[in-house]
């Protein structure tokens, strides 16, 4: 299999890059600078247009990448960053794409569960509408440029929860948790939909094989809150998990977008198209998803 990869420099695009090649794929990375290899390609969204004959000829595009979410607070021009990397990348793939016409690749493009917002007390799955968080907004706009090239291309939206990796959203809370100063963040009861590195790219290997089109929630089939998820991590790191963050608190140090849309949503989404297509995980509980996680630290 021929596989474009863009954002194959970022926490998923890298390992899902490793777990192509181990498995003889050959893989062709989009980057934003001179090309060093003969499996690079430039490309540089939204100055120039992305020679269509770059992706003529492959199998899939998989489409990674945007500025990151966990760098806070989030500025009314850097909420524009966010918004702006995953739309121009998309759309410049997409026009690409239209242009090699039908029987272009498949198109794998990024989303988030954030497309959920938050919604207490119900059960998220692929067809529940999108919620009306500042991440909301973003990733309907953001799919919405993938989709422009479902008349040529088979287009699978992958709904992306928090990974749980050392190198991703553990980060922070780890340092928390390390210096014993982590607790329920706002109630604690929120569901904080969650998946390992190791499922995520597995599940995206498996959209990658499969006739999977439309959106699909890459997230974990057990649910867990924020104070399942807090509370685990300390437990492995053997801390306390005692001190709280009132969700007034949390808004004002990192402003009403980003706790709204980070920490104090709550969003119980579930893999119903994963699961209805056969796949298993690895990891669908968070005691061994941490173990995993935490090894990996040590290592």
């Amino acid at each position: 299999m021929h596989v474009i990869l863009a954002g194959a420099s970022g926490l998923i695009g890298s390992a899902l890059a490793e777990a192509l090649g181990t498995q003889a794929n050959r893989v062709t990375r989009l980057v934003r600078r001179a090309p060093r290899t003969a499996d690079e390609v430039q490309w540089e969204p939204g100055r120039v247009s992305l020679d269509p004959r770059a992706l003529e000829g492959a199998d899939a595009v998989v489409a990674l990448g945007g500025a990151s979410i966990g760098k806070l607070p989030w500025s009314e021009a850097y909420r524009k960053q966010i918004l702006d990397s995953r739309v121009i990348a998309t759309r410049t793939i997409a026009d690409a794409l239209e242009a090699l016409g039908e029987g272009a690749p498949a198109f794998l493009s990024a989303s988030a569960v954030g497309y959920y917002g938050s919604a207490p007390g119900r059960v998220l799955d692929e067809s529940s509408p999108a919620g009306d968080t500042f991440l909301a907004r973003v990733c309907v706009e953001w799919e919405r440029e993938a989709l422009r090239a479902e008349h040529v291309s088979r287009v699978a939206l992958l709904r992306t929860a928090m990974v749980l990796h050392p190198e991703g959203v553990l980060r922070p809370l780890m340092l928390l948790t390390k210096l014993g100063i982590s607790g329920p963040i706002g109630g604690g009861q929120q569901i904080w939909p969650w998946i390992s590195l190791d499922d995520e790219v597995r599940a995206i290997m498996h959209v990658l094989t499969s006739e999977i089109s439309g959106p699909v929630n890459l997230v974990a089939p057990e649910p867990a809150n924020n104070r399942d998820i807090g509370g685990e991590l300390a437990r492995q790191l053997r801390r306390p998990f005692i001190v709280p963050a009132p969700a007034f608190a949390v808004r004002a140090a990192l402003g009403k977008d980003a706790a709204d849309s980070l920490l104090l949503a709550d969003a119980h989404v579930v893999p119903s198209v994963l699961e209805a297509n056969g796949f298993t995980f690895a990891h669908p509980d968070l005691e061994s998803a941490f173990e995993v996680a935490l090894r990996e630290k040590r290592g």
